[in-house]
């Protein structure tokens, strides 16, 4: 990833680092969308778009120039300003019905002939608002939203031939079919079949009205590249679409609104009635939405700190609240998972839920700042469950794609419950929760649910080479079975929050059963290498292995940057890793810390992982990607809290305010949600984990508005020098650990930090650590596995304690040594033995038979050719 960080300049100063960004600014402007950048992420695969949406609503009118996210800085045409769009997807996806003006004949239908030439120079984007002049026919475009409708105003030049075109062929992902209709000389509606977001079999359908504001002289259809002249319909498979055209020699203002719904054209036709009436006063929507903005960018104040930094900070919290988006029409009704129309009757239905991603601190910075659009969005999964008769794992419209792999929805729905939002539907979630982490979704389900589970359930790990189809179900998209490694950690972490809700609700059973499987992440550590390594379907580690590479063994990224991946228990990984100072050291490797030190711009750009895409060519730390996320707080686990300070603030730098200013895919506001919780100088590292983890904050004061309640965050002269924390108060009462109560921060009050520019001794012992609420009594069968790999047996043992393990070999072959005492310690332990051929054997193929025998546990055979070659 190219990050032109042209506003960063770093430099050591006194041995520290020091970042300084833009001018200094003594407060937030009291209209903070002038903080926000729509245009940052636009660029360089950060797949965010400028275009006006209010606050998770349906629409996202914007323009479309062509790459993932719809819309990308480098190109140099509009084709269309289209309906829909998700900020920061690393895959082509909605854009449906892309409207656009042109002058003169409608002589082609091809978006690629009649786009239109722009200027950066001669565009502006702001919360709610956008417009471009479109050089090619000299049309200035504005465009602004309600929460179910889009609106766009175009000034034309004085021209008889002012035309509008609907392109429902065209959208940002696949389009199955479409349908267009010229209603009446104000009207046009249809409708978009459309699917197969990134490698899913995922489909949906939006409806449109779209209603002008004077009549249209003229009007005409397509089909594929058949134009057709006074014709009112147009429909199938292939491209499909309408013009209108409006003589504008004398009033070159056309206003346009489109009502959207997923439920039928009714459904947006009642949309666009109930929010817009009979009214295209296009300056009193715009106001009205910028106004809503001011409403939500002040959820938090911020004061001090350079107008840069603030415009990062604003820009991010705005990202962080686009999704997910309004599902249902203003009367409740929805489209199901079923396919269905329902009727939501105590939750606001939403949709969009890219779950492996909005997990980790996106669904909880909606809890903090709109726990009334986070209890509907959690039970508008649950109904999604309910519907669909399983639940998502990264949901798209009313339709699962499939797509990423582990179990997010568990993490994501125990965090609502953890904060009181399934209140009357908690048993309901559970059972939905806890059918998904026990068993298969049904054969006729289109949904993979969690591929692994039976032989994660069986072995407490998925092993490697599992085939699709054949071992694991194929439903299409990707398959848990295909990312074994970082699928067993991903159901693990989920498995121990899981644990919390079974123990809050009375599933005592349960809750002991879930809380055993969240230590199952120890049944991929290696402790010969100090890594997480997979496993074979024979039960040995997978040899030879490179941990850096991965080999596809984990899901966008490798076993460094899941090595931390264990939010559940940190407290247990770093007793695997060898205790408090071997995690420090294996962290400051991670971080490249004291390269950090000395130059923080070369470091994130060059040691650090700077690709999107590049997922783990490095054994560091990969900030534009979510599986490391926590990793700069697990610092607090191994007593060096100072140096989470040093790494988020460095992290921070990738954050900028042009373009290319977002750290990889924003993933639905998530890496801007990780962002705006550093900044206020706490992170949720675990879901249902009720505390926050503490650090220093970007700004000198901060204030979050939640509810009826203020959360202030003072650090008076904190800056990139001054980044250490001395001391910490609540209301007054010193708080020593390195983390917060979440009923603390919902409670209201202040946090004081008193920082510095050293290191000192604060939340550095023991017992000041965060907790590990995954703290179980680790998988304590006693088992042994083997396989026979050339002339050498690998043995793998797993006990509590010490295994005595006996082998044996068929026709007169031995094995040396004969008898092993595997000193495991829970975690599986490998060691390779000698097979030998009976004296005197000549060269060729045979069969031979291991025997495994394990004291007090099971016993393996396994059968291979061993060849042998002449001395």
């Amino acid at each position: 990833m190219r990050i032109r960080a042209a506003t960063a300049v770093s430099a050591l100063v006194a041995g520290f680092l020091t970042v300084t960004v833009g001018s200094p600014a003594a407060a937030a402007s009291t209209d903070p969308t002038t903080l926000v950048n729509p245009f940052v992420g636009t660029e360089n695969f950060g797949n965010t778009f400028p275009g006006p949406s209010a606050p998770f609503g349906m629409v996202q009118v914007s323009p479309d120039t062509g790459g993932q996210g719809g819309y990308d800085y480098d190109q140099n045409a509009i084709y269309g300003f289209s309906q829909t769009h998700l900020s920061g997807v690393g895959c082509g996806v909605m854009g449906e019905v892309p409207v656009m003006p042109t002058t003169g004949d409608v002589s082609s239908v091809d978006p690629a002939h009649y786009a239109s030439a722009y200027s950066h120079g001669d565009e502006q984007a702001t919360p709610g608002y956008y417009r471009v002049g479109l050089s090619t026919y000299g049309v200035n475009a504005e465009l602004t939203a309600t929460p179910r409708t889009g609106w766009q105003r175009y000034t034309f030049p004085s021209t008889g031939q002012a035309n509008v075109l609907f392109n429902t062929g065209k959208a940002n992902q696949s389009v199955l079919d479409s349908e267009v209709h010229v209603v009446d000389n104000h009207t046009v509606e249809g409708r978009v079949h459309d699917g197969g977001f990134c490698a899913g079999h995922d489909e949906h359908t939006v409806y449109f009205t779209a209603s002008f504001d004077r009549p249209f002289a003229s009007y005409g259809t397509w089909r594929d590249s058949t134009t057709t002249a006074g014709s009112r319909d147009a429909s199938g498979a292939g491209g499909n679409g309408a013009w209108v055209t409006f003589d504008a020699s004398q009033q070159h203002t056309v206003t346009l609104k489109v009502g959207l719904s997923y439920t039928g054209p009714a459904g947006a036709r009642a949309n666009l009635q109930q929010e817009t009436g009979g009214s295209y006063d296009f300056n009193t929507v715009r106001q009205r939405l910028h106004d809503a903005w001011v409403s939500e960018l002040n959820s938090i104040e911020v004061g001090g700190g350079s107008r840069d930094r603030q415009t990062a900070f604003y820009t991010s919290l705005y990202h962080a609240q686009l999704h997910p988006n309004l599902a249902g029409d203003v009367d409740g009704r929805y489209a199901g998972f079923d396919n269905r129309v329902h009727r939501a009757s105590d939750f606001t239905p939403y949709q969009n839920f890219s779950l492996w991603d909005t997990y980790r601190p996106q669904n909880q910075l909606l809890e903090m700042l709109h726990a009334d659009v986070a209890r509907d969005v959690a039970l508008s999964v649950v109904a999604a469950g309910r519907d669909g008769g399983w639940l998502p794992r990264w949901a798209l419209a009313n339709s699962e794609t499939n797509i990423m792999t582990g179990d997010p929805v568990t993490p994501f729905l125990v965090e609502a419950w953890s904060k009181g939002l399934l209140r009357g539907h908690e048993q309901e979630a559970y059972g939905l929760l806890k059918a998904n982490a026990t068993s298969l979704p049904p054969a006729n389900s289109p949904y993979n649910g969690r591929t692994g589970v039976p032989y994660y359930a069986d072995r407490g790990y998925i092993p490697s080479g599992l085939k699709r189809g054949a071992d694991c179900a194929d439903k299409g998209g990707d398959n848990d079975c295909d990312h074994p490694a970082s699928s067993t950690l991903e159901y693990s972490l989920a498995d121990a929050a899981l644990a919390l809700m079974a123990d809050g609700l009375g599933h005592k059973s349960d809750a002991k059963m879930f809380a055993a499987r969240g230590q199952f992440y120890r049944n991929l550590w290696d402790p010969s290498i100090g890594m997480f390594r997979p496993r074979t379907t024979d039960g040995t580690f997978l040899t030879p292995y490179d941990p850096v590479p991965a080999d596809h063994q984990f899901h966008e990224g490798g076993a460094y940057q899941y090595q931390w991946l264990v939010p559940q228990d940190p407290a247990g990984l770093v007793q695997l890793m060898g205790g408090r100072e071997a995690a420090e050291r294996r962290l400051d490797a991670f971080f490249a810390y004291p390269h950090l030190l000395s130059d923080v711009g070369r470091t994130v750009h060059d040691d650090w992982i700077a690709s999107p895409y590049d997922y783990y060519s490095k054994p560091t730390y990969n900030p534009n990607n979510e599986p490391d996320l926590l990793a700069p707080y697990m610092y607090l686990w191994a007593g060096a809290p100072a140096k989470t300070a040093t790494v988020v603030r460095a992290a921070m730098t990738l954050f900028t305010t042009g373009p290319n200013g977002m750290t990889g895919n924003d993933d639905l506001g998530t890496m801007s949600a990780w962002y705006v919780f550093s900044s206020l100088g706490f992170y949720p590292t675990v879901s249902g984990g009720q505390f926050l983890a503490l650090s220093s904050p970007q700004f000198p004061s901060m204030t979050v508005h939640s509810g009826q309640k203020s959360f202030t965050v003072s650090a008076p002269g904190v800056t990139d020098v001054n980044r250490y924390v001395q001391t910490v108060s609540l209301n007054g009462r010193a708080v020593n650990g390195s983390w917060l109560n979440w009923s603390d921060l919902a409670a209201g009050g202040t946090l004081t930090v008193n920082v510095g520019s050293s290191p000192s001794r604060w939340a550095t012992a023991d017992r000041d650590q965060p907790p590990s609420v995954g703290r179980a009594e680790p998988d304590s069968r006693r088992h042994v596995d083997a396989s026979v790999r050339g002339a050498s047996v690998d043995v793998v043992g797993q006990a509590p304690g010490a295994l005595p393990i006996s082998l044996s070999a068929s026709g007169g072959w031995t094995v040396h040594p004969g008898a092993l005492l595997l000193r495991s310690n829970h975690v599986p332990t490998q060691q390779t033995v000698a097979l030998v051929p009976p004296p005197g054997t000549k060269p060729g193929s045979y069969q031979v038979t291991v025997t495994v025998r394990a004291a007090g546990a099971n016993t393996v055979t396994r059968t291979a050719t061993v060849q042998v070659t002449a001395p």
